[in-house]
């Protein structure tokens, strides 16, 4: 029994740890971008900053969405995100938008929330420092790209596995942050499912916020079951305020659910109906 468990923990620090996409074997054409740091206060470090933009926002002055992503270095999911946005948006499937990508520092730590369960404080010297991650983008990041480009209002934010996690623990704990939500694989497993048994209190607390989630799961087994229950949530609800759309995989591995659903998750995430 022992020996089972221990697998099973290293199964889901390994799901938690890395991006979903197996870098050696997949190599994006990085685009056209611009890299900026950014010293920030709340995480008391310099962070890397990616920024993507349409070859519409040169030519015009038109302000743009945002679209924000952790795993969001050169060597991470930037430039697979990016390069699906120019091709959606060349075929006038998405309306123009830009991409902003966090690159990681410390991963665990910052896309994760506290935790009381013993066994998730082992994947990292360091977790449960989603709160912080999230001031920083909040206080710190926000107001750099706005001083930095022209932008609307309207932010979206998107991430897998223990990226899909920070942007479901925002959906719940800081709803208004953004306008939409998209979550591949999110690890909900984390500290016993708490994201998903506390849902109904928080949705019930948020449910005046207008909101998009987009979410999916894979056939991971210790994701599935949470992504599915969360689905049922939702589903029992009535929230006119909320949209929302659960993308259930059970023909994608945790490694291939962000490339073969990404596409349907922006369409139908940033167009509205």
């Amino acid at each position: 029994m022992k020996g089972t468990m221990a697998i099973a923990f290293s199964l889901l620090s390994a799901l938690l740890i890395t991006s979903c996409v197996n870098k050696s074997t997949i190599k994006d054409v990085v685009p056209k971008h611009d890299t900026f740091k950014l010293q920030s206060i709340q995480l008391k470090e310099e962070r890397v900053i990616n920024v993507w933009t349409p070859k519409e926002y040169a030519k015009g002055q038109d302000s743009l969405p945002v679209i924000y992503m952790a795993d969001g270095g050169i060597e991470e999911d930037f430039s697979h995100i990016a390069n699906t946005l120019e091709e959606l948006i060349n075929e006038q499937k998405i309306p123009t938008v830009m991409l902003v990508g966090i690159e990681n520092t410390q991963r665990r730590r910052d896309l994760t929330g506290v935790t009381t369960v013993a066994k998730d404080k082992e994947i990292a010297p360091e977790v449960g420092g989603a709160e912080k991650f999230r001031a920083f983008i909040k206080e710190e990041l926000f107001k750099e790209i706005e001083q930095r480009y022209r932008t609307k209002g309207e932010r979206t934010i998107l991430g897998e596995s223990a990226s899909g996690l920070f942007v479901m623990e925002t959906f719940f704990l800081e709803p208004a942050l953004f306008a939409n939500y998209i979550a591949f694989d999110p690890s909900l497993w984390w500290n016993d499912h708490f994201l998903v048994r506390t849902a109904r209190a928080n949705l019930e607390k948020n449910k005046a916020i207008k909101r998009k989630l987009w979410f999916a799961g894979s056939n991971a087994a210790d994701i599935f079951p949470y992504t599915r229950e969360l689905a049922t949530i939702l589903a029992e609800r009535k929230d006119q305020s909320l949209e929302w759309t659960y993308a259930d995989e059970p023909n994608e591995l945790h490694t291939t659910i962000f490339r073969a659903t990404k596409n349907k998750a922006l369409i139908w995430t940033l167009n509205n109906k």
